[in-house]
């Protein structure tokens, strides 16, 4: 009969003990994928940043009706011969562009738009392939949470969705008695591709914490700052369609003074468009005031939402409605210098990125505000 055992008695070994994975055992492992899958979504943003650039560059150049045909495949192949071109000249001959506005054309001077718009359309083919080439890999070789595997399909159909949109803009230009797109499917196209980048930039956000850090984290959200940054990003996003309708008239180059337009507050002209609701998608006076003053609003919100942070017990959230403020106040002077100098083609690319910062910054704010990172007491 063995001799019963003392419940205090000292066990020793000397086994090692395995330390445990990092969050745990019951996480352990399945984070890894994380971080690759950030790194992947930074190249799809800063893709999607060029392509919003060189998108910008295109409207600039007057070169995105050169292409007269979708061909989501078979168009990546440019001409290759002096037919293939002749071939395209002839198709482009055939728009209401070339006709009324670039009917002097000659073919090297078709080639040069031509280019642009070719280089525009392949970025876009590249971005699908990457996302697809990533979304493949990760799915088919990482412990992808479903609710992440949902995100990456997202992404992807969005993209889909805005190359349909980008012909959708570019046949409005085909036909008829247009010489540019309408401003309007422009507009649509411009914001579509902010929704993309400010959805990747969020995802970035949080691969880079796993879900029980952000699950912690948020029952210590500042909700009211969190609010603010959710109201000053509807503004901005209003904001950047505005533009995008300014940009589709070249409104932006027929009243060069500030603050004034042509001498009047409000152009006198501002309404003569029949019927009425055409004024503000295509009357130049109406269009840039519109965008003017919402500008004026935009930068009395962010200095409203500035002086509300300013409560926040989050040392994070002040700093970034600092970041936030001093970019809305830069996008400001860009937008007026754009004015003034009747929209040169390098400072209006300007103006684009820093709408792209202000963006990304305010997301930055509403996502420190919502998910707040530990905070040291001193």
């Amino acid at each position: 009969m063995s001799k019963p055992r003392s419940i205090f008695e000292e066990v020793a070994t000397d086994k090692p003990v395995a330390s445990a994975p990092k969050g745990g055992h019951i996480d352990g492992g399945r984070n890894s994928w994380r971080k690759p899958a950030s790194i992947w979504m930074l190249i799809l943003f800063a893709m999607v940043v060029c392509m919003i650039v060189v998108g910008g560059l295109t409207r600039l150049t007057d070169s995105g009706l050169s292409i007269t045909e979708w061909k989501p495949v078979t168009g990546a192949m440019p001409p290759m011969n002096a037919a293939d071109w002749d071939s395209e000249f002839s198709k482009y001959k055939a728009t209401p562009e070339y006709q009324l506005v670039n009917h002097a054309m000659e073919l090297s001077e078709f080639k040069f738009i031509y280019w642009w718009e070719w280089g525009h359309r392949q970025l876009g083919r590249l971005v699908g392939l990457v996302w697809a080439v990533g979304a493949l890999f990760f799915i088919a070789t990482k412990p992808i949470p479903r609710g992440w595997k949902f995100r990456f399909l997202i992404i992807g159909l969005l993209g889909g969705l805005q190359g349909f949109i980008g012909w959708w803009m570019v046949s409005s230009g085909l036909t008829g008695r247009m010489v540019d797109v309408a401003s309007y499917r422009l507009a649509t196209h411009l914001g579509l591709a902010f929704i993309i980048l400010g959805t990747l930039m969020w995802f970035v956000f949080q691969l880079r914490r796993n879900e029980m850090e952000l699950f912690q984290a948020r029952r210590n959200s500042d909700t009211r700052s969190a609010t603010w940054a959710k109201i000053l990003l509807i503004a901005v996003f209003v904001q950047i369609i505005l533009g995008a309708l300014v940009a589709g008239i070249d409104a932006g180059r027929g009243y060069i003074d500030w603050p004034m337009m042509n001498g009047e507050i409000l152009p006198s002209e501002s309404f003569d468009y029949e019927p009425m609701w055409k004024n503000f998608f295509e009357n130049p006076a109406l269009v840039q005031f519109n965008h003017r003053m919402l500008g004026y609003a935009v930068m009395a919100l962010a200095i409203f939402a500035w002086f509300k942070s300013r409560a926040s017990a989050l040392t994070a959230v002040k700093g970034a409605f600092n970041v936030v403020i001093v970019a809305i106040i830069l996008q400001m002077i860009l937008g007026i210098t754009t004015v003034l100098y009747a929209a040169p083609w390098q400072v209006a690319i300007l103006h684009q990125l820093g709408a792209v910062a202000v963006v990304c910054l305010i997301l930055r704010a509403l996502f420190v505000a919502m998910y707040p990172a530990t905070q040291k007491l001193r």
